[in-house]
């Protein structure tokens, strides 16, 4: 059995096409229950009772599950994905007027680079390695996501060589260099302890 794992692109215009015709088909029903007052954001679930008493759909069989990884959404056309890449602007650049009108000190925030994947990258490793915790509380190790973190570095740097700058490929060696050193010492230290016999306890006085 492959330990890949399995997932599903959906192709959100599709759906988005297919509300608009249900949306025309179905006449609007009245919520359930008002939404909380305030300008904020809410979530509303709405489930029949249909629904709810739907049986659990059965679990695909390994030859559907491998048909449905090589059926992927068409691409998006040149000017579906103009108009998305404008309207995320719009949107990204609302948020940031909110949040600095919120935060008046807060500047600008700096356009988002190939360094900043790296960094994001070597953060999220060393946090997985017990880097970053409180004085006088115990690291929080998560080895094997250190390891998919780390690998993932080496996908990015496999991927992306011939097409970086001197100074992105020279972090990009340099962060990856650091985060598997990291990886060695945690790793020889964790075997070390494994083999180690436990101590007994010390005797105690006699009274």
């Amino acid at each position: 059995m492959s330990d890949k794992p399995k997932f599903e692109v959906i192709d959100r215009r599709k759906m988005k096409a297919e509300e608009e015709q249900e949306g025309k088909q179905q006449p609007a029903t009245p919520p359930e229950a008002e939404p909380p007052s305030g300008g904020g954001p809410h979530l509303v679930v709405n489930e029949s009772k249909s629904e709810a008493r739907r049986e659990p759909v059965p679990a695909a069989t390994p030859q559907a599950a491998a048909g449905a990884e090589a059926e992927l959404p068409p691409l998006p056309t040149a000017k579906e994905s103009r108009e998305q890449k404008a309207a995320y602007d719009a949107s990204a650049q609302r948020l940031e007027d909110m949040v600095r009108a919120q935060n008046p000190a807060v500047g600008a925030q700096p356009q988002i680079s190939f360094e900043h994947l790296v960094q994001q990258f070597y953060v999220s490793a060393m946090i997985q390695m017990g880097a970053g915790a409180q004085e006088g509380q115990r690291p929080r190790v998560d080895i094997l996501g250190a390891r998919t973190t780390i690998d993932l570095l080496a996908v990015l740097a496999e991927k992306t060589k011939g097409n970086l700058t001197e100074a992105e490929d020279k972090t990009l060696q340099t962060v990856l260099f650091e985060v598997r050193m990291a990886f060695l010492e945690l790793t020889s230290m964790i075997t070390l302890q494994s083999m180690t016999p436990p101590q007994p306890p010390p005797p105690q006085a006699k009274r």
